[in-house]
């Protein structure tokens, strides 16, 4: 028999009489639903958190590592908050109508990271918006005067051929470098004026206050992006050349060294040099940031030591270069990573010669380095190019005294032998990179080293010039010398 009682808590409960005498308290099956609904759903909201503050200290971290991305947001709120007034304030509001809201939309759209890119298509979208306003207002009044029957098929036809037309210009390599956005903003544009023209009266009011409005959102993103920590397109692949050039340095170091310590196997003791050789995959993954920056660069005006007709295309030319090394080297990784053990006969026969190439490399690249870093030109690259070369040829004739005249099987001789054609051939291709930097060094006009030009700058006396014509005569003596090893 259930009999229902009141408990303390003013909350009722159900006992039931059993047959001994004793009775048991009835729990609804509610409590137990209950009881799992609130732990799922302590599960669900300790994983949700957890995802949550997951997800916010890899942005935190990607913020501390580059700062200049939480400057760039705050950035793009200013400009947004400096446009919006022309929105909210009542006099600028009757000044621009409703057409303001164009400017915000402008900015969302065209601010970038960088200057370049802002430039860019700041004026992509200034141009394109008005070449296609006017050519929809020429197209429109020409299809009014045509009469009611005829306006709907010039309309229509006109958006299909210059529609088609500035999409296959989209194709064109010269066209998508530099103005890609700014045809599709023509392709958007000229069919919006040309399908309401159709319909709206004042079409050229409407055509104006947009058109203002855009180049009132332009030209606070171009302020704003060169006022404010500006962030230059020129700048950062100047800087991404010449740390490029350090990696590949420190990584043909690392790399010839390992090669001849570990004996053609792999050596997991030295993890930080081990890192340290995968620096010249970093350089075979630039080449599209190289591209992008040289493409905005190009939008630039001049600023800090980048004159406005700096020659950003042959710092392609520098890069194209630099990644030809790393590919040689990716190759001599391959071989240090090989299973295949050389005799070590033939590795102490080679290796102070491969050494030493691979240092003399080192040196003449760090040397770019920091020619390209300055801006100076280097006194000494001549020399160390010179060494270079006589460390190869000495190299060249270590490798011909080691064919199989000794007895020595010619797959022993596999490892080695490709480890020293790959650093002849990157020596080959550190010449081409110092081709490149001189060609860089005569276009932008780079100076000399501070002591070298107040030593120019000084009155040179009878006994400066007999100094000067003994250094010179040094220095040929000394490059003679070099040339004849």
């Amino acid at each position: 028999m259930a009999e229902k009682q009141q408990s303390s808590s003013d909350q009722l409960e159900w006992r039931i009489n059993v047959g001994d005498g004793s009775s048991r308290t009835l729990v609804p099956k509610a409590g137990l639903v209950r009881r799992a609904w609130q732990g799922l759903k302590g599960v669900i909201e300790a994983f949700f958190v957890k995802k949550v503050w997951r997800f916010l200290k890899k942005a935190w971290d990607l913020g501390v590592d580059d700062p200049r991305k939480f400057i760039h947001c705050l950035k793009v709120g200013i400009a947004l908050t400096v446009v919006s007034l022309f929105y909210y304030m009542r006099p600028l509001y009757d000044g621009f109508g409703g057409n303001a809201m164009w400017a915000v939309m402008t900015v969302v759209v065209v601010f970038e990271n960088n200057v370049g890119a802002s430039v860019c298509k700041c004026l992509n979208r200034i141009c394109g918006t008005s070449l296609a306003g006017f050519l929809g207002f020429g197209v429109h009044c020409l299809a009014s005067k045509s009469g009611p029957k005829l306006e709907p098929f010039i309309v229509g036809s006109s958006v299909f051929l210059l529609a088609s037309a500035a999409t296959f210009s989209r194709f064109i390599p010269s066209v998508k470098a530099r103005f890609d956005y700014g045809a599709m903003i023509f392709i958007l544009t000229f069919s919006l004026v040309s399908v309401s023209g159709y319909r709206v009266d004042e079409l050229l009011g409407m055509a104006r206050e947009r058109i203002s409005t855009i180049i009132v959102g332009t030209s606070l993103c171009i302020l704003v992006s060169m006022l404010i920590c500006p962030i230059w397109a020129g700048g950062e692949l100047h800087v991404l050349i010449h740390r490029n050039m350090e990696k590949l340095a420190i990584s043909l170091e690392g790399c010839t060294s390992e090669f001849f310590q570990s004996n053609g196997g792999v050596d997991d003791k030295n993890k930080e040099s081990n890192e340290k050789l995968l620096g010249f995959k970093c350089v075979l993954g630039s080449k599209a940031n190289e591209e992008a920056m040289a493409k905005f660069a190009l939008w630039e005006p001049a600023h800090g030591q980048f004159n406005y007709k700096h020659p950003w295309k042959q710092y392609l030319k520098i890069g194209s270069s630099i990644r030809s090394c790393a590919y040689c080297l990716e190759a001599l990784n391959a071989c240090i990573n090989s299973e295949h053990k050389v005799p070590e006969s033939i590795m102490e026969h080679v290796s102070d010669s491969c050494l030493t190439v691979s240092s003399n490399a080192s040196r003449v690249i760090r040397e770019l380095a920091e020619t390209m870093k300055t801006m100076k030109r280097s006194s000494t690259i001549d020399v160390l190019l010179g060494e270079m070369n006589s460390s190869v040829q000495e190299l060249q004739g270590n490798l011909k005294s080691l064919l199989p005249e000794n007895g020595t099987p010619i797959m022993d001789m596999i490892p080695v032998l490709t480890c020293v054609s790959l650093l002849i051939e990157i020596a080959n291709r550190v010449e081409a990179i110092v081709d490149a930097v001189k060609e860089l060094s005569n276009l932008a006009a780079f100076g000399f080293k501070d002591q070298d030009k107040s030593k120019q700058d000084q009155p040179k006396s009878s006994e400066n010039l007999v100094q000067e014509k003994e250094r010179e005569e040094q220095t040929i003596m000394t490059l003679q010398r070099v040339s004849v090893l």
